[in-house]
């Protein structure tokens, strides 16, 4: 699904330096014992989490800060991060197929003429939870990969040689296949692990089929995702950002032109768009796509691409895509997850669930963790998924784990994981992220009681040590070294924003000694 918050779906810049095509490199874990404890703690490594897949007692997470997995269902985790092969790369994609678990890693790079863009790093698989990784390199073209052929068909290509812009946003599976997405590169396929990929050539922006059967005498015959000399104009379909496969020859990919529908493991497509059917999808901008085995229902976070008419929405089909319906306009959905029938829809105004195909939606009244007491404050999720009784949700500013009743809906047992360091000792705390802006984020105290119940009082003073804000006073709280944070969300006691400057924190524990920490606001 898509990971990265694209500020323009199309706008892409081609980088013209070379780019030598790498092979893929195993890096092993196996024998370091002191390694794998010393990366098994009780939060994931990041707050924002982009995508989830879970299987049985194992969960799945593909953050901002690399891969993190609980094979306890969340009581502890292992975070990939900072560690070979990751690096500090971001996480673009994960993908799980029969014991094998896979992800694409994405970072920033300077883009000419000022500003950023993203560059795809690669992809990372294991076969035995995180023992030994390959790293496989960003997929590319060499300089001389000009022509596809399709049948009797040639298409002028234009090759795809660097890995800026080109960033693997989602992987799905057939036997014996990868298949993936790239904004840049549009479908791929390898069939030996990762160490060649194939380009899949779907419909043209003016073709609502393709297959090898095709005699396209007259047409455009050109790939390209970008205006230019090369080919004249850019095809939206081969911007490519989702793919699910349904069953062994049965695929679904989402491009900026509409969903494309293979039932021959990718040789021959038909693509449904906003403008080619009566009951159509709301826009042909394919941001994320799942799928409901228990209903066999489809589903789409369908943007407004460039169409007239076109509009965000959630649209699904029941019968292979030959009919939609739309739901939630003007709603920017980002990911799906399922709980049976049930689908939960991930998006920037919360995590909405339906139990009747999208008849209705129902957000959950609040988000408050049973221990700390800590209520998620944030409406962004990007990710969903469940597993028996427990739902996940992956926000921008923590996971949630819902232990959820039987026979209940949004109703149970919640848990927020708050990605932070663990303190040295009981004495010590700290703030992040420090400087910190109000208007942009919530300030989180870390601390501890030592394990025990203790009444705590946090209070914010300014520089004259006076008090700005009491946060709590004389709470229950019990707390390790790794526990949530408390936190601040930059207000004084009459809800005004603080002016920037120095302020401290002061926190109590019954009859202890308080400890101090300060922070910075800077707007």
């Amino acid at each position: 699904m898509l990971k990265i918050i694209l500020r323009s779906a199309f706008t892409l810049i081609l980088f013209t330096n070379s780019f030598s095509q790498l092979r893929p490199e195993s890096y092993s874990l196996q024998g370091d014992e002191n390694y794998l404890s010393k990366i098994t703690i009780s939060n994931p490594a990041s707050n924002s989490i982009t995508d989830i897949i879970t299987i049985g007692d194992t969960v799945w997470l593909g953050t901002s800060r690399g891969v993190s997995v609980s094979f306890d269902r969340g009581e502890t985790w292992r975070n990939f991060y900072r560690t070979t092969p990751f690096g500090e790369d971001g996480i673009a994609a994960i993908g799980y197929y029969k014991g094998m678990f896979w992800a694409s890693t994405v970072t920033t790079v300077d883009a000419p003429g000022g500003g950023t863009v993203p560059k795809g790093t690669g992809l990372k698989y294991t076969t035995n939870n995180g023992l030994t990784w390959t790293a496989v390199p960003q997929p590319v073209d060499n300089a001389n990969d000009t022509t596809e052929t399709l049948g009797v068909n040639v298409f002028r290509t234009i090759p795809i040689t660097v890995a800026e812009q080109n960033v693997t946003f989602d992987i799905a599976f057939t036997p014996g296949t990868v298949w993936i997405t790239s904004f840049a590169s549009g479908l791929r396929k390898s069939t030996d692990m990762g160490q060649t990929w194939q380009r899949v050539i779907l419909p043209t922006d003016s073709l609502n089929s393709i297959s090898p059967a095709d005699t396209l005498s007259g047409y455009n015959l050109c790939i390209s995702p970008t205006d230019g000399n090369f080919c004249g104009e850019g095809w939206l379909n081969y911007r490519a950002f989702s793919v699910i496969a349904i069953d062994d020859t049965t695929l679904y990919v989402g491009t900026a032109n509409g969903i494309n529908k293979s039932t021959d493991n990718g040789i021959s497509w038909r693509k449904f768009t906003h403008q080619n059917q009566e009951n159509s999808i709301s826009g042909n901008f394919i941001v994320a796509l799942g799928y409901n085995k228990t209903n066999r229902t489809v589903w789409g976070s369908t943007w407004r691409a460039e169409g007239s008419g076109e509009f965000y929405a959630i649209s699904s089909s029941t019968d292979g895509g030959e009919n939609w319906s739309n739901f939630f306009e003007d709603e920017r959905v980002h990911n799906f997850g399922f709980k049976s029938s049930q689908v939960i829809a991930a998006s920037d105004n919360g995590a909405f669930r339906t139990s009747n195909q999208g008849v209705t939606w129902v957000l959950p009244n609040s988000i408050v963790d049973d221990v700390s007491k800590l209520e998620l404050l944030t409406t962004i999720f990007y990710s969903a998924s469940s597993e028996g009784s427990d739902i996940w949700l992956g926000s921008n500013d923590g996971l949630v784990r819902l232990r959820e009743s039987f026979g209940s809906f949004w109703s149970g047992e919640w848990k927020i994981y708050f990605a932070s360091l663990p303190l040295e000792s009981a004495n010590d705390t700290y703030c992040y992220p420090n400087p910190f802006s109000p208007r942009q984020e919530i300030l989180k105290i870390k601390y501890s009681t030592g394990g025990e119940s203790k009444k705590v009082t946090i209070r914010i003073l300014d520089f004259s040590m006076n008090v700005v804000r009491t946060v709590i006073q004389n709470t229950d709280r019990i707390k390790t070294l790794d526990d949530s944070p408390d936190r601040w969300d930059g207000r004084d006691e009459n809800g005004n924003l603080v002016p920037n400057g120095v302020y401290f924190y002061r926190i109590e524990f019954d009859s202890d000694n308080p400890v101090y920490g300060k922070i910075i606001v800077l707007q």
